[in-house]
């Protein structure tokens, strides 16, 4: 099975955005295994954003009210995230995977979601334009290497900076996947127009 595994270098850097684009562009299955807070889950923004029969969406393990990191959701729901109980759903297609938050975001005290990423993952990294992202950018990226992780690539949300994309491709020697533009709304549409243009990015691999 072909995995990959969605994460960010922060919160509200466009994970479910970008893991849409993916899945539509692969014709992929989605999973996000926790999800804290929100009355219309992430679940729900990929099944109205995306336009494919062969895509099944797999339900959470850890569904919590909260809108907080998943260990302080999970204490106040009174539950306990155990690893051993995020069992990957079985599918023969490939699986997009969808991190909460940044990679060291506590699951409880002692895993984060880095903790979440197989070995044989597909890691792709979304990165935002705001001041201060090319040093978090970096810091994902080292992590993602010291723990032996295989980084395919950045998706850029939002950058429009000169030079941002330039300075950490050099640093990281990370290939560029694919850089969304701000755009008014987020609709299918929209998915489907960069899901086109990534696509020969993303099945290559």
């Amino acid at each position: 099975m072909n995995n990959i595994f969605i994460t960010g270098i922060g919160t509200d850097v466009g994970k479910t955005v970008v893991a849409a684009i993916v899945t539509q562009a692969l014709q992929a299955d989605y999973w996000k295994p926790i999800q804290s807070g929100l009355e219309e889950t992430d679940k729900a923004t990929i099944a109205s954003l995306i336009d494919t029969d062969k895509t099944v969406i797999h339900p959470e393990v850890y569904r919590l009210k909260t809108p907080m990191s998943p260990h302080k959701a999970a204490q106040i729901d009174g539950v306990t995230i155990e690893l051993d109980k995020i069992i990957r759903p079985e599918t023969e297609n490939t699986l997009v995977i969808e991190g909460a938050g940044g990679l060291l975001v506590p699951l409880n005290n002692q895993d984060t979601i880095v903790d979440l990423i197989a070995r044989e993952d597909k890691v792709i990294l979304v990165s935002a334009g705001y001041l201060g992202s090319i040093n978090h950018t970096l810091l994902s990226a080292a992590l993602l290497k010291a723990k032996g992780l295989n980084c395919v690539g950045i998706i850029y949300n939002h950058v429009e900076l000169d030079g941002t994309i330039e300075v950490i491709e050099k640093m990281t020697g990370l290939k560029t996947l694919g850089n969304i533009s701000r755009e008014q709304e987020v609709t299918a549409a929209v998915v489907a127009k960069y899901a086109s243009k990534f696509k020969k990015a993303l099945k290559a691999l």
